[in-house]
């Protein structure tokens, strides 16, 4: 049994919300990059050069690379050998949010009440934890902050089994067309098949974290993401709605056993900013 101090996991978390919020994977920098040279619209290209040249002022003057700095989306692969001591973990979870919310200047949007009063929570707080335990005795955490423009097209479907993949196809598509520009395109499609309606959402987020373009290591399902992506781009919605050929950078599709009865659908949009970073203790 390895002991890990709630204060570091405070820390940790602190910290990943700031570099996240001002530091933009590089892999998600050079899927980019290669959208530019890929688009054909000028006004897309244009776009394209002031998403990177702003994602390189927020890197060097250590900024929001957004303002909409998100919900704190915590994962969590917790080793079953770990025990955590000193404070309840999401306690400690949650005090690195406040402080990394705080020290990093970073907007605050979390509202108590939702359908109601919806009083603001004024640091940020609770974050948004999952917990996967995992064999070993390390502890790896992922913060990925995510915006509300997205988050707020990801939709759920559960389709008859004999719509098949032609209908999970149809059904992104679909999704996408609707959203228009509101999730801030380029985007990064995470979609979840099989499961429960629950277990699929869980799915089509944390798909998100997965390096950019990266494929599915199952053949049947990279060809499906490629599938969907050539779908996607065919829509002409490009670089944040303006028009043009890159709608989105990615598909990243996850699946799992579903019951003969059902086929549980769900796609989470998140925006060209694809914030999100970890770290191990």
């Amino acid at each position: 049994m390895r002991d890990i101090r709630a204060s570091a996991i405070t820390d940790t978390v602190a910290r990943l919300c700031q570099e996240a919020n001002f530091n933009l994977p590089e892999d998600v920098i050079e899927a980019l990059k290669r959208a530019r040279k890929a688009e054909e619209s000028p006004l897309g290209q244009q776009t394209l050069d002031r998403l990177l040249e702003n994602a390189e002022l927020a890197r060097k003057e250590q900024l929001a690379i957004c303002q909409d700095c998100g919900v704190a989306v915590v994962y969590l692969e917790l080793g079953q050998d770990v025990h955590v001591t000193g404070k309840y973990l999401y306690d400690a979870i949650d005090e690195g949010v406040r402080q990394g919310y705080d020290k990093g200047y970073l907007r605050k949007s979390m509202v108590n009440q939702p359908f109601s009063t919806r009083t603001n929570t004024k640091d940020n707080t609770p974050a948004v934890v999952h917990v996967e335990i995992v064999p070993g005795d390390k502890l790896k955490i992922y913060v990925l902050p995510k915006g509300g423009g997205s988050e707020n097209c990801s939709r759920l479907t559960v389709l008859t089994p004999a719509k098949g993949r032609q209908g999970i196809i149809d059904f992104v598509t679909e999704v996408v067309n609707n959203s228009g520009s509101n999730p801030c395109p380029p985007i990064i499609i995470g979609l979840g098949i099989g499961g429960t309606t629950d277990k699929t959402m869980t799915l089509a987020k944390k798909a998100l974290l997965r390096k950019v373009g990266e494929p599915n290591p199952d053949p049947e399902v990279a060809e499906l993401e490629r599938d969907v992506l050539k779908q996607v781009n065919n829509l002409g919605i490009g670089p944040m709605g303006y028009g043009g050929r890159i709608t989105a950078l990615a598909v990243h599709a996850e699946t799992f056993p579903a019951h003969i009865a059902s086929l549980p659908v769900a796609v989470n949009i998140q925006c060209w900013c694809a914030r999100h970073k970890e770290a191990i203790l």
